[in-house]
Parts: C-alpha cells; sequence; structure tokens
C-alpha cells in the first residue's frame, strides 16, 4: 500500500503525470492503428457488400428473379479470391440459388451487419452479411467471406494488446525514473538548505552544467546565498562600526562627567562638562537615527508619501543654505540647473540625499576650488555634484556607500560615514542610482533617478514642463 508520504510528493506527481501523458498518447496512437488497419478492412468488405446489393437490385428491377438468379450464379463463377457469399431463397426460405445450403438462423431483420460462422463447402468459415428482402417473399443474403481478415484483425488485435502492456510498463518504469531524477535534483538543493540552516553558510547548490531549469532554479538559489551572504557581513560590519565608533563619544562623555563629578570647583565648570557631554550623547542619538532612516528607507515604507514635485526650488535651497558655509572656508559654489526638473518621489527623502552629498563636498574641498550642484535631464534625471577635493581612491569606491565605512582621507574629518549609505539608498528607493566618478581633481557625485510619470502610466513631457515653468 501506497504510503500517504509518497502520494503528497511532488516526485510522485510528476511521475505520474508523465506515466498518464504516456499511456494516453500511446492509447491514442494504438486506437488509431485500429481504425487504420481493422477498421478499414471492415469498411472496405461493407462498401463491397453496399456495391454488391445496389446492382443486383438493378438486375432484378431489369430483368425480375431469372436475371437475379444468372447474375448471382455468373459471379460465384467468376469469384477468383472465393469469398462471395449470396443466398436468394424463396418462400419459407427455401433455397433458390447461392452458395450457402441454408438460410442463418440469426439474420433476422433486414439492416444489420451480421458477423456469424457458417459452413461453405464443407469447411467452416466466418463472414459478414447483410440481408435484403424483395417483393414475392424472396430473401436475399449478400456477403463476404472474412476469415483471413479475422486473422489479421486478431493479430494486430494481439499486437496492439502487448504493445499496450509494454507502454504501461514502460510508462511505470518511465515514472519512476523522473521521481528519482526530481528527488535527486531537489536533494542537492535540500542538502545546501540543510547545511545554510545549520549555519555553514559557505555552501552552495551544485550546477550540473547543462543550462536547463534546474541550473537556472540553482543559479537564483546561489545568488540569493550571495546576497544574504552579503547581508550577513553587512550586519556584522555594521555591530562591529557600532562598538567600535560609538564606544569613543560614550567613553568620552562618561569620562567627562565623571571628571567633573570629581573635580568641578564651580557650578560653570560642572555646566561646561555637562553641555560637552550632551554634545557626544546627541552625537550618538544622531547616528542611530541615521541607521533607522536608512532601514526605513530600505524597507520601502516611504513610497506611500511618493508625489510629484520640481526639482528645481529644491536645489536652489540647498546651494542657499550651503552656499554661505562654502563661502566661510573659501569655497566657490556654483549652481547649475534648468528652470524646472520635474520628479518623483518623496521630496524629504531626495532633499536628504543631496544634502548630503553637498555636504561631503563642501567638507572634503579645499579653499579657494569650487564646487558644482548641476541637474540635468535626458533618459533620467540626473543631479550632479563634483568637487575639486581629495576624491577617493578607485580601490575605495566600492565600499564607501557601506555603513560606517569611512576611507584613509575621511578619518580625520568629522561623521559618523552613513551619509553615502543614506543617498544609495534613496537612489534605491527611487528605483535609481548613485555613481561616484573620477573629477580630476576630487570626486564627481551623479545621483540618477527616473523620469516621472503621469498618472496613466506615461512619462511626462519634460518640454511641456519646462514651457509650463517659465
Amino acid at each position: 500500500m501506497i504510503s500517504c508520504g509518497i502520494l503528497r510528493s511532488a516526485g510522485f506527481r510528476f511521475g505520474a503525470i508523465y506515466a498518464v501523458l504516456l499511456a494516453v498518447s500511446a492509447m491514442a496512437l494504438t486506437v488509431f492503428l485500429w481504425w487504420a488497419t481493422v477498421g478499414l478492412l471492415n469498411r472496405q468488405t461493407e462498401a463491397a457488400i453496399n456495391t454488391d446489393a445496389q446492382s443486383l437490385a438493378e438486375r432484378w428491377t431489369s430483368g425480375g428473379l431469372p436475371a437475379l438468379v444468372v447474375t448471382i450464379e455468373e459471379r460465384l463463377a467468376q469469384n477468383i479470391d472465393d469469398d462471395a457469399i449470396y443466398l436468394l431463397t424463396g418462400p419459407n426460405l427455401n433455397r433458390i440459388a447461392g452458395n450457402l445450403a441454408s438460410w442463418p438462423a440469426s439474420v433476422r431483420t433486414v439492416g444489420p451487419w451480421y458477423e456469424l460462422p457458417v459452413i461453405r463447402a464443407g469447411m467452416s468459415s466466418l463472414v459478414t452479411v447483410q440481408r435484403f428482402d424483395l417483393p414475392g417473399d424472396l430473401h436475399l443474403l449478400i456477403g463476404r467471406d472474412i476469415q483471413v481478415r479475422a486473422h489479421l484483425r486478431k493479430m494486430l488485435t494481439d499486437a496492439l494488446l502487448w504493445a499496450a502492456v509494454v507502454v504501461i510498463l514502460m510508462a511505470t518504469a518511465g515514472a519512476l525514473i523522473v521521481r528519482n531524477l526530481f528527488r535527486l535534483t531537489l536533494a542537492n538543493i535540500s542538502v545546501t538548505a540543510t547545511a545554510i540552516a545549520g549555519g555553514d553558510f559557505a555552501q552552495r547548490v551544485r550546477l550540473t552544467g547543462r543550462g536547463d531549469e534546474f541550473d537556472q532554479i540553482a543559479d537564483v538559489i546561489n545568488e540569493m546565498l550571495d546576497r544574504i551572504g552579503r547581508l550577513m557581513d553587512g550586519v556584522r560590519g555594521v555591530s562591529n562600526a557600532i562598538a567600535h565608533d560609538l564606544r569613543t563619544p560614550i567613553t568620552r562623555a562618561r569620562t567627562r562627567l565623571e571628571d567633573a563629578g570629581l573635580h568641578a570647583i564651580s557650578q560653570d565648570e560642572l555646566h561646561a562638562a555637562i553641555d560637552r557631554a550632551i554634545a557626544d550623547l546627541d552625537g550618538i542619538v544622531a547616528v542611530f537615527q541615521a541607521l533607522l532612516r536608512i532601514a526605513e528607507i530600505e524597507a520601502g515604507s516611504r513610497r506611500s508619501s511618493f508625489a510629484h514635485f520640481d526639482l528645481a526650488p529644491l536645489l536652489v535651497e540647498v546651494a542657499d543654505l550651503y552656499g554661505a558655509v562654502a563661502e566661510d572656508h573659501g569655497i566657490a559654489l556654483v549652481l547649475d540647473t534648468p528652470n524646472a526638473v520635474p520628479a518623483y518621489g518623496d521630496k524629504a527623502m531626495i532633499h536628504q540625499a543631496i544634502t548630503n552629498l553637498v555636504d561631503n563636498a563642501v567638507k572634503f574641498s579645499l579653499p579657494g576650488s569650487s564646487v558644482c550642484v548641476a541637474a540635468s535631464i535626458s533618459a533620467m534625471v540626473s543631479i550632479t555634484i563634483s568637487d575639486q577635493g581629495p576624491g577617493i581612491p578607485p580601490e575605495d569606491r566600492q565600499r564607501s556607500t557601506e555603513r560606517f565605512y569611512r576611507g584613509e582621507t575621511a578619518r580625520s574629518t568629522p561623521g559618523s560615514g552613513l551619509g553615502l549609505s543614506l543617498v544609495l539608498a534613496v537612489a534605491q528607493l527611487h528605483g535609481g542610482q548613485l555613481l561616484l566618478e573620477d573629477n580630476r581633481p576630487g570626486l564627481r557625485a551623479i545621483l540618477l533617478l527616473p523620469l516621472p510619470y503621469d498618472g496613466e502610466g506615461r512619462e511626462i513631457n519634460v518640454s511641456i514642463f519646462n514651457r509650463n515653468a517659465l
């Protein structure tokens, strides 16, 4: 008895489907072969009998009983194959002409085809006949001897039955093979998943090299496992970075408070120590707020606040905000933007991303240099912030968007290493990209955002948008 576990198995279902399809296909082929062979022989026999009946009916109409008797005798004499069956009887079924000794008792009505054994020339034979009644209580039996065809039909029937048995056996064997292949393929995935669940994240699904659907599934699973591995490495890196970067300000705040509690001799000194400790703790809170914001962006929870807006005034606002800061450091901040820049997304998030990029550009620029904030529209909305600072070495650009990562040139400047991580998260949330390129000298950061769409899913005509803004 088949267990319920096997019946619920996907491999068993696939094997059963294969077996059913093979069996149905074979049965359909068997039926067609039967129809094309045995059926054809039967149709040929019935057609010959109908032709004989029509011809004898014409002779009866033209010459009556004598002409019919002569025609039957002539046809029997000319029947080379000796397969023609004729019997003409009068009242009380007395024989008048033909090659049968007596009327078969089973042939009682006109119309049906009869297949029955008869004795002809002292030998048993199998015939197919049809009855015709004539005026004057005459009865005519016309048929064909099908003994040879019956042997051929039996041979074909036996052959097709054996073929059906062979097909069923092959279908069963094929179903078992399909089931085992399916189990072996899934066993590869199952072993890998079990190893991953046990903590061995280095395991991957083996590829057969055939490039089939199972290899495609294995590729997807391996890519997913690689992504999970990178995410876990990122989590470990973030945890280590948090522990490393926050330990110093927390320790410093504690030390200051402890020192003020032990050695402060005036209320002003105590307040100053508390203010410095509060500043350190505010920096820690800012780091956690940045982490939470990045997590919120990556989760996509801010998509509900997406809306159409003009990006040009936002760029002007950021340029005004950092223009004074840049001027204090002897840096020229240049804004180059069209009259209108259509955008679709979370305005506050995009504003934060652009602010981070401009802040970094101003922070790392040298006195006497310039920072350019530019916007352009082509296949995508492009916001470019370029500076003439030290830039980011090519080997560090890939990691510069990792949380808390700070290159050698950035270690001496204030910051938490989360600015570019937030910009990348905003770009990905909006279906865009963040590109970091060499400005020679300096860094060119390009924030790419998709063109906005109208309510019917069509891209907004940028030229019309610009004309309306003028």
